[in-house]
């Protein structure tokens, strides 16, 4: 009974491994050695990420985008995001601004 199921796991393990790619023994496999080929330094690769943003510019441009709508809740809402920034200042005058 043993047998049996030794002989069937066993074939199962070969039949699961002759799907995958044959490779010699010791050498890597074909995406690493891909990966090597580009750090060769011929053609430069893009990052996976962009760069991050300055974080002043990302609230300089929505304080912008606020004041360009120009209503209560577009400058509320900018408040909001950024009471501690220099421009919720500006945000708040131009709320006076707009209830007079």
């Amino acid at each position: 009974m043993k047998r049996r199921s030794l002989l069937a796991g066993l074939s199962g393990a070969l039949i699961a491994l002759s799907g995958l790619p044959h490779q010699p023994f010791g050498e890597l496999p074909v995406m690493v050695e891909k990966a090597k080929a580009d750090d060769s330094g011929k053609a430069a690769r893009a990052p996976s990420m962009p760069m991050a943003r300055d974080p002043a510019v990302a609230v300089a441009e929505e304080y912008e985008a606020a004041r360009r709508k120009g209503t209560r809740e577009a400058l509320e809402l900018f408040i909001a995001r950024h009471s501690d920034d220099p421009l919720a200042e500006q945000a708040r005058a131009e709320l006076k601004r707009l209830s007079r």
